[in-house]
Protein backbone atom coordinates (compact mmCIF):
# COMPACT_ATOMS: atom_id res chain seq x y z
CA UNK A 1 0.00 0.00 0.00
CA UNK A 2 1.62 3.39 -1.23
CA UNK A 3 1.74 6.11 1.68
CA UNK A 4 -0.39 9.36 0.62
CA UNK A 5 2.31 11.29 3.72
CA UNK A 6 5.26 12.75 1.98
CA UNK A 7 8.65 11.81 2.88
CA UNK A 8 10.80 14.21 4.55
CA UNK A 9 12.82 14.63 1.60
CA UNK A 10 10.24 15.42 -0.40
CA UNK A 11 8.46 18.22 1.75
CA UNK A 12 9.31 21.67 -0.09
CA UNK A 13 11.67 23.86 2.68
CA UNK A 14 10.34 27.66 2.99
CA UNK A 15 12.49 30.01 4.10
CA UNK A 16 12.63 33.66 4.84
CA UNK A 17 14.25 35.69 1.44
CA UNK A 18 17.99 35.21 1.51
CA UNK A 19 19.84 38.12 3.40
CA UNK A 20 23.52 38.14 1.27
CA UNK A 21 25.82 39.34 4.08
CA UNK A 22 26.78 42.78 4.00
CA UNK A 23 30.09 44.97 5.17
CA UNK A 24 30.15 47.32 7.77
CA UNK A 25 32.88 49.35 9.08
CA UNK A 26 30.41 51.13 11.84
CA UNK A 27 30.01 48.26 15.11
CA UNK A 28 26.28 49.68 15.81
CA UNK A 29 25.31 49.67 12.45
CA UNK A 30 26.66 45.96 12.32
CA UNK A 31 25.26 44.81 15.69
CA UNK A 32 21.64 46.72 14.24
CA UNK A 33 22.08 44.31 11.38
CA UNK A 34 22.19 41.18 13.45
CA UNK A 35 18.91 41.89 15.36
CA UNK A 36 17.19 42.66 12.32
CA UNK A 37 18.00 38.97 10.76
CA UNK A 38 17.27 37.70 13.90
CA UNK A 39 14.23 39.09 14.83
CA UNK A 40 13.14 38.53 11.22
CA UNK A 41 13.65 34.61 11.76
CA UNK A 42 12.40 34.02 14.70
CA UNK A 43 9.12 36.20 13.80
CA UNK A 44 9.00 33.68 10.44
CA UNK A 45 9.19 30.57 13.10
CA UNK A 46 6.92 31.87 14.95
CA UNK A 47 4.52 32.73 12.67
CA UNK A 48 4.23 29.56 10.83
CA UNK A 49 4.28 27.69 13.88
CA UNK A 50 1.26 29.19 14.90
CA UNK A 51 0.09 28.66 11.63
CA UNK A 52 0.81 25.06 11.66
CA UNK A 53 -1.14 24.26 15.21
CA UNK A 54 -3.76 26.01 13.78
CA UNK A 55 -4.32 23.88 10.92
CA UNK A 56 -3.12 20.51 12.51
CA UNK A 57 -1.64 19.40 9.20
CA UNK A 58 1.84 20.63 7.16
CA UNK A 59 2.56 19.68 3.58
CA UNK A 60 5.98 21.46 4.12
CA UNK A 61 9.58 22.37 6.44
CA UNK A 62 10.32 25.72 7.50
CA UNK A 63 13.69 26.66 8.17
CA UNK A 64 15.31 29.68 9.53
CA UNK A 65 19.01 30.76 10.06
CA UNK A 66 20.77 32.51 12.90
CA UNK A 67 22.67 35.67 11.62
CA UNK A 68 26.33 35.33 11.17
CA UNK A 69 29.22 37.99 11.44
CA UNK A 70 32.16 36.69 9.37
CA UNK A 71 35.75 38.51 8.61
CA UNK A 72 38.71 37.59 6.19
CA UNK A 73 41.86 38.49 6.57
CA UNK A 74 44.96 38.06 4.61
CA UNK A 75 47.47 39.80 6.87
CA UNK A 76 48.36 39.82 10.68
CA UNK A 77 46.71 41.79 12.99
CA UNK A 78 49.28 45.04 14.77
CA UNK A 79 47.55 44.95 18.51
CA UNK A 80 48.66 46.01 21.54
CA UNK A 81 50.48 42.78 23.34
CA UNK A 82 48.92 43.67 26.59
CA UNK A 83 45.74 42.93 24.95
CA UNK A 84 43.89 39.50 25.55
CA UNK A 85 41.18 39.61 22.98
CA UNK A 86 39.62 41.77 20.20
CA UNK A 87 42.23 40.12 17.47
CA UNK A 88 42.16 36.74 15.70
CA UNK A 89 45.36 35.14 15.53
CA UNK A 90 46.32 34.26 12.19
CA UNK A 91 44.92 35.18 8.42
CA UNK A 92 42.31 33.22 7.33
CA UNK A 93 38.61 32.96 7.00
CA UNK A 94 36.40 33.76 10.67
CA UNK A 95 32.98 33.25 11.46
CA UNK A 96 30.23 33.78 14.16
CA UNK A 97 26.85 32.30 14.57
CA UNK A 98 24.95 35.00 16.76
CA UNK A 99 21.81 34.74 18.92
CA UNK A 100 20.03 37.06 20.98
CA UNK A 101 21.83 40.02 19.45
CA UNK A 102 19.29 42.12 21.90
CA UNK A 103 20.69 40.54 25.24
CA UNK A 104 24.21 40.74 23.93
CA UNK A 105 23.98 43.86 22.54
CA UNK A 106 26.69 46.13 24.25
CA UNK A 107 29.07 42.73 24.34
CA UNK A 108 28.66 42.16 20.40
CA UNK A 109 29.46 45.61 19.58
CA UNK A 110 32.35 45.98 21.67
CA UNK A 111 33.52 43.05 19.81
CA UNK A 112 33.14 44.33 16.23
CA UNK A 113 34.47 47.73 17.37
CA UNK A 114 37.72 45.68 18.42
CA UNK A 115 37.90 43.72 15.18
CA UNK A 116 37.50 46.82 12.92
CA UNK A 117 39.92 48.50 14.66
CA UNK A 118 42.77 45.81 15.01
CA UNK A 119 42.64 44.37 11.79
CA UNK A 120 41.74 47.65 9.57
CA UNK A 121 39.06 46.08 7.54
CA UNK A 122 35.07 45.78 7.57
CA UNK A 123 32.96 42.89 9.30
CA UNK A 124 30.30 41.37 7.19
CA UNK A 125 26.77 40.13 8.37
CA UNK A 126 24.44 37.91 7.12
CA UNK A 127 22.45 34.66 7.24
CA UNK A 128 24.41 31.67 8.10
CA UNK A 129 23.65 28.05 7.12
CA UNK A 130 22.99 26.94 11.04
CA UNK A 131 18.82 26.39 11.81
CA UNK A 132 17.54 27.63 14.35
CA UNK A 133 15.90 25.35 16.05
CA UNK A 134 11.78 26.35 17.05
CA UNK A 135 12.39 25.54 20.96
CA UNK A 136 15.47 28.54 20.63
CA UNK A 137 12.96 30.72 18.73
CA UNK A 138 10.48 31.58 21.42
CA UNK A 139 10.58 34.33 23.87
CA UNK A 140 11.32 34.06 26.97
CA UNK A 141 8.92 32.15 29.26
CA UNK A 142 7.43 30.44 26.33
CA UNK A 143 7.63 26.60 25.49
CA UNK A 144 6.37 23.88 23.00
CA UNK A 145 3.77 22.04 24.18
CA UNK A 146 4.85 18.18 24.14
CA UNK A 147 0.90 17.38 23.62
CA UNK A 148 0.89 18.84 20.55
CA UNK A 149 2.58 16.48 18.32
CA UNK A 150 -0.82 14.52 19.08
CA UNK A 151 -2.61 16.91 16.64
CA UNK A 152 -0.50 17.13 14.26
CA UNK A 153 0.13 14.83 11.21
CA UNK A 154 3.54 14.52 11.42
CA UNK A 155 6.68 14.46 14.37
CA UNK A 156 7.26 18.31 15.03
CA UNK A 157 10.75 17.83 14.18
CA UNK A 158 10.29 16.72 10.66
CA UNK A 159 8.50 20.50 10.21
CA UNK A 160 10.64 22.51 11.84
CA UNK A 161 14.59 22.15 13.08
CA UNK A 162 15.17 20.91 16.43
CA UNK A 163 18.20 21.50 18.92
CA UNK A 164 21.66 19.71 17.25
CA UNK A 165 24.03 18.48 19.58
CA UNK A 166 27.03 19.34 17.10
CA UNK A 167 26.17 22.82 17.59
CA UNK A 168 26.11 22.87 21.01
CA UNK A 169 29.19 21.16 22.04
CA UNK A 170 32.73 22.67 23.87
CA UNK A 171 35.02 21.97 21.50
CA UNK A 172 35.80 25.74 20.52
CA UNK A 173 36.73 26.40 24.72
CA UNK A 174 37.86 23.25 25.08
CA UNK A 175 40.64 23.86 22.82
CA UNK A 176 39.33 20.65 20.24
CA UNK A 177 37.84 22.36 17.66
CA UNK A 178 39.40 21.29 14.49
CA UNK A 179 37.70 22.84 11.26
CA UNK A 180 36.11 20.38 8.27
CA UNK A 181 37.75 20.86 4.49
CA UNK A 182 36.10 24.45 3.71
CA UNK A 183 34.98 25.04 7.51
CA UNK A 184 36.08 28.69 8.55
CA UNK A 185 37.44 29.46 11.57
CA UNK A 186 34.92 30.60 14.70
CA UNK A 187 35.32 33.88 16.28
CA UNK A 188 33.55 33.30 19.07
CA UNK A 189 33.94 31.15 22.18
CA UNK A 190 30.53 29.74 21.37
CA UNK A 191 28.00 28.59 18.96
CA UNK A 192 24.86 30.27 18.35
CA UNK A 193 22.92 26.88 19.38
CA UNK A 194 25.27 26.82 22.26
CA UNK A 195 24.25 29.85 23.77
CA UNK A 196 20.71 29.01 23.08
CA UNK A 197 21.22 26.00 25.22
CA UNK A 198 22.64 27.57 28.05
CA UNK A 199 20.33 30.55 28.45
CA UNK A 200 17.46 28.04 28.31
CA UNK A 201 18.66 26.49 31.28
CA UNK A 202 19.95 29.32 33.11
CA UNK A 203 16.14 30.31 33.13
CA UNK A 204 15.23 26.56 34.59
CA UNK A 205 17.97 26.11 37.14
CA UNK A 206 17.71 29.72 38.90
CA UNK A 207 14.43 30.74 38.07
CA UNK A 208 15.27 34.42 36.70
CA UNK A 209 15.26 35.24 33.54
CA UNK A 210 18.91 35.75 31.70
CA UNK A 211 18.48 39.64 30.87
CA UNK A 212 18.78 40.31 34.90
CA UNK A 213 22.24 38.56 35.17
CA UNK A 214 25.13 40.66 35.77
CA UNK A 215 28.64 40.76 35.09
CA UNK A 216 30.12 40.10 38.53
CA UNK A 217 28.81 36.67 39.65
CA UNK A 218 28.95 35.15 43.63
CA UNK A 219 28.33 31.33 43.46
CA UNK A 220 27.98 30.23 47.30
CA UNK A 221 27.00 27.04 48.58
CA UNK A 222 24.95 27.81 51.61
CA UNK A 223 21.22 29.63 51.96
CA UNK A 224 22.59 31.61 54.89
CA UNK A 225 24.63 33.86 52.29
CA UNK A 226 21.71 34.04 50.09
CA UNK A 227 19.58 35.55 53.28
CA UNK A 228 21.86 38.12 54.07
CA UNK A 229 22.69 39.08 50.53
CA UNK A 230 18.03 39.62 50.02
CA UNK A 231 18.48 41.47 53.92
CA UNK A 232 21.44 43.41 52.49
CA UNK A 233 19.51 44.51 48.62
CA UNK A 234 16.24 44.97 49.75
CA UNK A 235 17.64 47.77 52.33
CA UNK A 236 19.69 49.15 49.68
CA UNK A 237 16.60 49.59 47.43
CA UNK A 238 14.84 51.15 50.40
CA UNK A 239 17.46 53.28 50.60
CA UNK A 240 17.69 54.45 46.67
CA UNK A 241 19.63 51.86 45.38
CA UNK A 242 23.51 52.98 46.53
CA UNK A 243 24.10 52.73 42.62
CA UNK A 244 22.18 49.97 41.43
CA UNK A 245 18.48 50.18 40.29
CA UNK A 246 17.22 47.05 40.87
CA UNK A 247 16.93 43.38 42.95
CA UNK A 248 15.57 40.70 41.35
CA UNK A 249 14.50 37.66 42.76
CA UNK A 250 13.51 34.18 41.25
CA UNK A 251 10.38 34.47 39.30
CA UNK A 252 11.33 37.76 38.25
CA UNK A 253 10.48 39.16 41.30
CA UNK A 254 11.71 42.79 40.79
CA UNK A 255 11.62 45.33 43.40
CA UNK A 256 13.27 49.02 41.73
CA UNK A 257 15.24 51.60 43.83
CA UNK A 258 13.37 53.85 46.47
CA UNK A 259 10.81 50.90 46.90
CA UNK A 260 10.35 48.56 49.76
CA UNK A 261 7.88 46.21 47.80
CA UNK A 262 8.20 44.28 44.21
CA UNK A 263 6.91 45.44 41.80
CA UNK A 264 6.52 43.04 39.26
CA UNK A 265 7.09 39.42 39.11
CA UNK A 266 5.41 36.78 40.63
CA UNK A 267 7.28 34.04 43.25
CA UNK A 268 7.62 30.55 42.07
CA UNK A 269 5.53 28.14 44.37
CA UNK A 270 8.97 26.30 45.41
CA UNK A 271 12.58 27.36 44.78
CA UNK A 272 13.94 26.49 41.87
CA UNK A 273 17.54 23.75 41.90
CA UNK A 274 19.99 26.40 41.68
CA UNK A 275 18.19 30.08 42.94
CA UNK A 276 19.94 32.85 41.51
CA UNK A 277 19.21 36.89 42.81
CA UNK A 278 20.53 40.19 41.13
CA UNK A 279 21.40 43.77 42.25
CA UNK A 280 21.30 44.65 39.05
CA UNK A 281 22.78 48.12 36.91
CA UNK A 282 21.64 49.34 33.43
CA UNK A 283 25.36 48.50 32.24
CA UNK A 284 24.67 45.04 33.28
CA UNK A 285 27.72 46.04 36.33
CA UNK A 286 25.82 44.77 38.40
CA UNK A 287 26.16 41.46 40.43
CA UNK A 288 24.37 38.29 40.67
CA UNK A 289 24.31 35.84 43.43
CA UNK A 290 23.33 31.75 43.06
CA UNK A 291 22.98 29.23 45.47
CA UNK A 292 24.46 26.40 43.91
CA UNK A 293 24.29 23.98 46.78
CA UNK A 294 26.71 21.33 47.50
CA UNK A 295 28.64 19.51 45.16
CA UNK A 296 31.24 19.66 42.09
CA UNK A 297 28.24 18.46 39.91
CA UNK A 298 26.28 22.06 40.66
CA UNK A 299 28.78 23.86 40.65
CA UNK A 300 30.27 22.44 36.83
CA UNK A 301 26.02 22.80 35.76
CA UNK A 302 25.86 26.12 36.59
CA UNK A 303 28.91 27.41 35.24
CA UNK A 304 28.75 25.58 31.93
CA UNK A 305 25.51 28.08 31.59
CA UNK A 306 26.58 31.15 33.31
CA UNK A 307 29.62 31.68 31.26
CA UNK A 308 27.89 32.22 27.83
CA UNK A 309 27.04 35.30 29.08
CA UNK A 310 30.65 36.18 29.42
CA UNK A 311 30.94 37.57 32.60
CA UNK A 312 33.43 39.82 33.98
CA UNK A 313 34.26 37.49 37.00
CA UNK A 314 33.37 35.49 39.21
CA UNK A 315 33.85 34.69 42.76
CA UNK A 316 33.19 31.23 45.43
CA UNK A 317 32.07 32.40 48.64
CA UNK A 318 31.52 29.14 50.94
CA UNK A 319 32.51 27.31 53.76
CA UNK A 320 35.27 24.96 53.97
CA UNK A 321 37.03 22.68 56.55
CA UNK A 322 40.06 23.70 57.84
CA UNK A 323 43.32 21.68 57.94
CA UNK A 324 45.84 22.99 59.84
CA UNK A 325 45.80 23.51 63.68
CA UNK A 326 46.43 26.83 63.78
CA UNK A 327 43.32 27.70 61.70
CA UNK A 328 40.33 28.89 63.88
CA UNK A 329 36.49 28.88 63.14
CA UNK A 330 35.81 32.02 61.29
CA UNK A 331 38.92 32.43 59.75
CA UNK A 332 39.51 32.75 55.73
CA UNK A 333 41.04 30.92 52.53
CA UNK A 334 42.43 32.74 49.80
CA UNK A 335 42.80 30.19 47.46
CA UNK A 336 45.98 30.52 45.14
CA UNK A 337 45.72 26.77 44.00
CA UNK A 338 44.05 24.18 43.67
CA UNK A 339 44.30 20.48 44.00
CA UNK A 340 41.55 19.09 41.66
CA UNK A 341 39.90 15.39 43.08
CA UNK A 342 36.00 16.59 42.09
CA UNK A 343 36.40 15.12 38.59
CA UNK A 344 33.38 16.19 36.52
CA UNK A 345 35.83 18.10 34.64
CA UNK A 346 38.19 15.17 34.26
CA UNK A 347 37.15 14.83 30.03
CA UNK A 348 36.84 19.06 29.94
CA UNK A 349 39.83 19.76 31.22
CA UNK A 350 42.78 17.44 31.95
CA UNK A 351 43.98 17.37 35.39
CA UNK A 352 47.47 18.28 34.75
CA UNK A 353 46.17 21.53 33.22
CA UNK A 354 47.15 23.90 36.17
CA UNK A 355 44.49 26.47 37.50
CA UNK A 356 46.86 29.98 38.36
CA UNK A 357 45.88 32.63 40.66
CA UNK A 358 44.95 35.61 38.60
CA UNK A 359 46.42 38.67 40.09
CA UNK A 360 43.42 40.93 39.69
CA UNK A 361 41.33 39.41 41.38
CA UNK A 362 43.47 37.99 44.04
CA UNK A 363 44.47 41.84 44.95
CA UNK A 364 40.86 42.53 44.78
CA UNK A 365 40.01 39.45 47.41
CA UNK A 366 42.94 40.83 49.76
CA UNK A 367 42.27 44.71 49.36
CA UNK A 368 37.88 43.48 50.24
CA UNK A 369 39.11 41.69 53.67
CA UNK A 370 41.51 44.63 54.71
CA UNK A 371 39.01 47.30 54.33
CA UNK A 372 36.17 45.10 55.81
CA UNK A 373 37.85 43.85 58.68
CA UNK A 374 39.91 46.72 59.31
CA UNK A 375 43.29 44.65 59.37
CA UNK A 376 46.22 44.87 57.55
CA UNK A 377 49.73 43.85 56.32
CA UNK A 378 50.90 41.15 59.27
CA UNK A 379 48.11 41.71 60.94
CA UNK A 380 46.19 40.31 58.27
CA UNK A 381 47.50 36.60 58.72
CA UNK A 382 45.68 36.37 62.20
CA UNK A 383 42.33 35.72 60.14
CA UNK A 384 43.37 34.91 56.54
CA UNK A 385 45.74 32.85 54.95
CA UNK A 386 46.50 32.17 51.43
CA UNK A 387 47.19 29.04 50.04
CA UNK A 388 45.96 25.44 48.52
CA UNK A 389 42.61 24.58 48.60
CA UNK A 390 41.19 21.06 48.14
CA UNK A 391 38.42 19.73 46.56
CA UNK A 392 36.79 16.67 46.90
CA UNK A 393 33.48 15.06 45.34
CA UNK A 394 32.80 12.96 48.82
CA UNK A 395 31.27 14.46 51.57
CA UNK A 396 31.93 11.76 54.13
CA UNK A 397 35.45 11.65 53.33
CA UNK A 398 36.72 11.49 57.41
CA UNK A 399 34.27 8.14 57.37
CA UNK A 400 37.14 6.62 55.03
CA UNK A 401 40.41 5.30 56.59
CA UNK A 402 42.39 8.94 57.41
CA UNK A 403 46.24 8.24 56.55
CA UNK A 404 45.46 7.97 52.93
CA UNK A 405 43.81 11.13 52.40
CA UNK A 406 45.56 13.21 55.10
CA UNK A 407 48.47 11.94 53.62
CA UNK A 408 47.98 13.37 50.33
CA UNK A 409 46.34 16.35 51.32
CA UNK A 410 49.80 17.05 53.43
CA UNK A 411 51.84 16.72 50.35
CA UNK A 412 49.74 18.89 48.60
CA UNK A 413 50.13 21.79 51.34
CA UNK A 414 46.38 22.01 51.04
CA UNK A 415 45.40 24.57 53.72
CA UNK A 416 41.53 23.66 52.82
CA UNK A 417 38.75 21.32 51.85
CA UNK A 418 35.31 21.66 50.36
CA UNK A 419 32.94 20.54 47.40
CA UNK A 420 32.84 23.57 44.98
CA UNK A 421 35.77 25.42 44.64
CA UNK A 422 38.43 23.94 41.76
CA UNK A 423 35.48 23.15 40.01
CA UNK A 424 34.53 26.62 39.72
CA UNK A 425 37.70 27.67 39.20
CA UNK A 426 38.62 25.17 36.61
CA UNK A 427 35.60 26.17 34.29
CA UNK A 428 36.42 29.94 34.88
CA UNK A 429 39.98 28.83 33.09
CA UNK A 430 38.18 27.14 30.70
CA UNK A 431 35.76 29.57 29.54
CA UNK A 432 38.20 32.29 30.01
CA UNK A 433 36.02 34.14 33.31
CA UNK A 434 38.04 35.33 35.60
CA UNK A 435 37.82 33.48 38.94
CA UNK A 436 38.68 33.88 42.29
CA UNK A 437 38.04 32.23 46.07
CA UNK A 438 37.31 33.01 49.43
CA UNK A 439 36.30 30.66 52.15
CA UNK A 440 35.76 30.56 55.77
CA UNK A 441 36.84 27.95 57.63
CA UNK A 442 33.72 26.26 59.51
CA UNK A 443 35.18 23.11 61.16
CA UNK A 444 38.47 21.57 61.30
CA UNK A 445 37.72 17.51 61.02
CA UNK A 446 41.38 16.88 61.02
CA UNK A 447 41.31 18.32 64.98
CA UNK A 448 38.11 17.35 66.42
CA UNK A 449 36.10 20.43 65.75
CA UNK A 450 32.91 19.36 63.60
CA UNK A 451 30.37 21.00 61.74
CA UNK A 452 27.28 20.32 64.55
CA UNK A 453 24.17 21.89 64.68
CA UNK A 454 24.17 24.55 67.69
CA UNK A 455 27.80 25.43 66.77
CA UNK A 456 27.22 26.00 63.59
CA UNK A 457 24.14 28.27 63.91
CA UNK A 458 26.19 30.44 65.74
CA UNK A 459 29.23 30.48 63.36
CA UNK A 460 27.02 31.42 60.64
CA UNK A 461 25.14 34.37 62.90
CA UNK A 462 28.77 35.72 63.08
CA UNK A 463 30.52 34.99 60.54
CA UNK A 464 28.25 34.91 57.23
CA UNK A 465 27.58 39.12 56.60
CA UNK A 466 31.25 39.95 57.09
CA UNK A 467 31.77 37.03 54.30
CA UNK A 468 29.47 38.70 52.05
CA UNK A 469 30.56 41.94 52.15
CA UNK A 470 34.15 40.80 51.64
CA UNK A 471 33.03 38.99 48.35
CA UNK A 472 30.50 41.98 47.09
CA UNK A 473 33.46 44.60 47.74
CA UNK A 474 36.19 42.45 46.06
CA UNK A 475 33.34 42.74 42.73
CA UNK A 476 33.17 46.20 43.14
CA UNK A 477 36.61 46.93 43.33
CA UNK A 478 37.05 44.47 39.86
CA UNK A 479 34.18 46.51 38.54
CA UNK A 480 36.62 49.68 38.36
CA UNK A 481 39.28 48.45 36.92
CA UNK A 482 39.10 48.13 32.49
CA UNK A 483 37.68 44.73 31.41
CA UNK A 484 40.83 44.23 29.30
CA UNK A 485 43.06 44.80 32.98
CA UNK A 486 40.92 41.96 34.44
CA UNK A 487 40.49 40.08 31.52
CA UNK A 488 43.60 38.15 31.86
CA UNK A 489 45.96 36.97 28.96
CA UNK A 490 46.88 33.89 31.39
CA UNK A 491 43.02 32.55 29.82
CA UNK A 492 44.45 32.60 26.84
CA UNK A 493 45.93 29.37 24.79
CA UNK A 494 48.18 29.77 21.34
CA UNK A 495 44.77 29.64 19.53
CA UNK A 496 42.05 31.81 20.44
CA UNK A 497 38.50 33.66 19.38
CA UNK A 498 38.39 36.89 18.69
CA UNK A 499 35.57 37.12 20.98
CA UNK A 500 36.51 37.21 24.88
Amino acid sequence: MTSLIPTLEDLPVETPEDAPPRAFTDPAEATAELKRLYERSVAFLSDRFAEVVANAVSSRRYRAFYPEISLTTRTHARVDSRLAFGHVPLPGDYAATVTRPDLFEHYITEQIGLLIKNHGQPVRIGDSATPIPLHFAFREGAYVDGALGDVLDRPLRDIFDVPDLEATDDRIVNGTFEPKPGERMPLAPFTAQRVDYSLHRLAHYTATRPRYFQNYVLFTNYQFYIDEFCTIARQMMADGGAGYDAFVEPGDVRTPADAIEPVDGVAPARLPQMPAYHLTRPDASGITMINIGVGPSNAKTITDHVAVLRPHAWLMLGHCAGLRNSQALGDYVLAHAYVREDHVLDGDLPLWVPIPALAEVQLALESAVEEVTGLSGFELKRIMRTGTVATIDNRNWELRDQREPVQRLSQSRAIALDMESATIAANGFRFRVPYGTLLCVSDKPLHGELKLPGMATEFYKRQVAQHLKIGMRALELMRGLPSERVHSRKLRSFFETAFQ
